[in-house]
């Protein structure tokens, strides 16, 4: 699933430092530099890091280019804020899914967003609020009725969830939850949606059409094109305690 996503394999990897081994000089790297990245998924991941390994989580300054991207451009406050999307939108080419390349397109996408607004501190507009509600009519209004409203505030507001698999939990309170961060939610993947969580037991047997139709769905939509982040369910609970903690 992690290859899938970021296209790094295990021989990629073989013989490099451990995650605890390289945390020390990624403190002394970062200093009090602001640490740049797009969608909070990457701040979670690096907490969840922290845990496995059994060490305390960096005190780093935290800047998701996400948030700057949706308040600094307001075509993309609900939807198109994938970086490949807004890069592309600024003028900047970069190979996607590439971790050094995708690391400088935030970089670029923070620096394009100062040029857009140079009277704003972008960790400022980073913390505004960016509450929308959009009135639905017809069929597709009558089936998200029945549906957790969203919240219309929080760290998911603009995201489009859909649970798929086993989960831990009552499905019904999987998708409350989501909304209560302010996430939509619907039954199924369709090309509104933004992110899939996947229920533990299903990603430890991802093999072939073990897969569920959900799922194969979202990856075929993603290989044209659309942004979909798909999501373990213990990823997905890490950042709703996260978020809790915050």
């Amino acid at each position: 699933m992690n290859s899938f996503i970021h296209g790094i394999t295990a021989p990629d990897v073989k013989g490099s430092p451990t995650f605890r081994e390289i945390l020390p000089s990624l403190n002394e790297f970062v200093g009090n530099l602001i640490v740049v990245h797009h969608t909070h998924f990457d701040r979670c991941a690096v907490g969840q890091a922290c845990e496995v390994h059994g060490v305390s989580a960096p005190g780093w300054r935290w800047l998701d280019s996400v948030k700057v991207t949706r308040r600094a451009w307001p075509q993309l406050a609900k939807s198109g804020y994938g970086l490949a999307n807004v890069c592309e939108m600024i003028g900047y080419e970069f190979d996607h899914h590439n971790a050094l390349e995708d690391a400088r397109a935030c970089g670029e996408v923070i620096l394009a967003a100062a040029r857009e607004h140079p009277e704003i501190d972008l960790l400022e507009m980073s913390t505004w609020s960016l509450a929308w509600r959009e009135e639905g009519t017809g069929k597709r209004a009558t089936k998200r009725a029945t549906l957790p409203e969203s919240s219309g505030e929080g760290p998911l507001v603009g995201e489009m969830t859909v649970f798929t698999g086993q989960l831990s939990m009552v499905r019904k309170d999987a998708l409350a939850i989501a909304a209560s961060l302010g996430s939509e939610v619907a039954d199924n993947v369709t090309k509104e949606t933004t992110l899939l969580v996947v229920g533990d037991q299903d990603v430890a047997k991802l093999a072939g059409h073990k897969k569920s139709s959900k799922h194969r769905k979202a990856e075929q939509l993603i290989e044209r094109g659309q942004c979909i982040r798909i999501l373990a369910e213990t990823d997905f609970l890490a950042f709703v305690e996260a978020e809790q903690l915050a």
